[in-house]
């Protein structure tokens, strides 16, 4: 899709949602909210790009009769690059569940009573960060420890936009340094807690184009009333991608039995489609956190240091009482812009 078609749906959209009619549908409306938010900047770059390039136009000819709009030229000309620059980054390809609400789980793992304390503190963390950005959380399940940590806890995570696109990067192993409130002598442990992160599963619908059924009729048989073995009432319905075959002779007509073996072939679908989702899901989580071992880490935080440090792309501050406390920011957008420039590299 070119510039000018994402322009163009963006404006289909403006109208779409200044129509009460499409608010009647919540989902169908905050579906198109998030792609309205989501083609907003480009759209405004897009035209902050031709605004500027017609004003280069025009300073460049000036300067050719007043050498005083030279320098503005020049600016200019610094300025269309920078904006090119930001709307090759906005024109990265997303991810699709970028604008997804979010299911964080926070799990206890090696190192007892002292990992579940630290998975406490993890939670309270995100809770914090949560309420910064404007996001709201919810408990959903918890198991609690004997000190107040939690053996294993289940947090969603809801906000206008952007939630899976920054706590997707926190999935893994979190390993804390620290000394334990049960270390009688002062000792330095080190333990650690799990997190998974999955993007909000929405309802798995099915679309069943009619180009990829193969219908036939046939005659019926066994018992069903005066119109079996004597007309072609039966229906057989063949689902190319999937190869999923569904017959239907139980009805006295075609139309009925057709109906029927529709009913059948869509919830045959619909538990395919879920079953893929459920282990893209789990493919996903098993990804993230395959053990919590101290070993497996993608984050050490080191109290006695007040260092927090993330391994995957050697971000390290020394602030780490103002994180616990939810300022997380800097930390996520480290790894923001590590898969940005990543994305970069794979378009180019």
């Amino acid at each position: 899709m070119n510039l000018d078609d994402l322009i163009s749906e963006y404006a289909d959209i403006e109208q779409a949602l200044a129509d009460p009619a499409v608010h009647a549908d919540q989902q169908k409306a905050r579906t198109l909210g998030k792609r309205y938010a989501h083609l907003r900047p480009i759209v405004e770059t897009c035209r902050d790009l031709r605004q500027t390039g017609e004003d280069l136009t025009a300073a460049r000819e000036l300067a050719h009769e007043d050498e005083a709009f030279a320098a503005e030229a020049t600016e200019l000309e610094k300025r269309k690059e920078e904006i090119e620059g930001r709307l090759r980054t906005l024109l990265v390809p997303r991810d699709p569940s970028d604008g997804k609400d979010v299911i964080l789980e926070v799990k206890a793992g090696e190192g007892g009573e002292e990992s579940a304390l630290f998975a406490g503190d993890l939670l309270r963390m995100y809770q914090r960060y949560a309420e910064r950005v404007g996001w709201k959380t919810e408990i959903i399940d918890a198991h609690p420890s004997d000190l107040g940590g939690f053996k294993d806890v289940t947090m969603s995570v809801k906000g206008r936009e952007g939630v899976w696109a920054n706590l997707k990067f926190e999935g893994g192993v979190h390993r804390v340094q620290r000394v334990p409130v049960t270390e009688s002598q002062g000792r330095i442990h080190t333990s650690a807690a799990g997190v998974l992160v999955s993007p909000e599963a929405e309802d798995v619908e099915v679309q069943i184009d009619a180009s990829d059924l193969r219908i036939d009729v046939f005659r019926s048989s066994g018992p069903g009333g005066q119109s079996v073995n004597t007309t072609d009432s039966a229906v057989r319905i063949t689902h190319a991608p999937t190869g999923i075959v569904v017959s239907c002779q139980n009805e006295k007509s075609q139309l009925q039995n057709k109906e029927q073996a529709m009913r059948i072939l869509r919830a045959r679908l619909l538990a395919q489609a879920q079953e893929e989702a459920d282990a893209h899901a789990a493919a996903e989580r098993k990804s993230q956190v395959r053990t919590v071992d101290r070993s497996e880490r993608v984050r050490t935080y080191n109290f006695p240091e007040n260092r927090i440090s993330d391994h995957r792309v050697g971000y390290k501050a020394y602030n780490l009482d103002q994180v616990l406390d939810g300022d997380l920011g800097n930390v996520i957008q480290a790894l923001v812009d590590a898969d940005m420039e990543r994305r970069l590299e794979e378009r180019e």
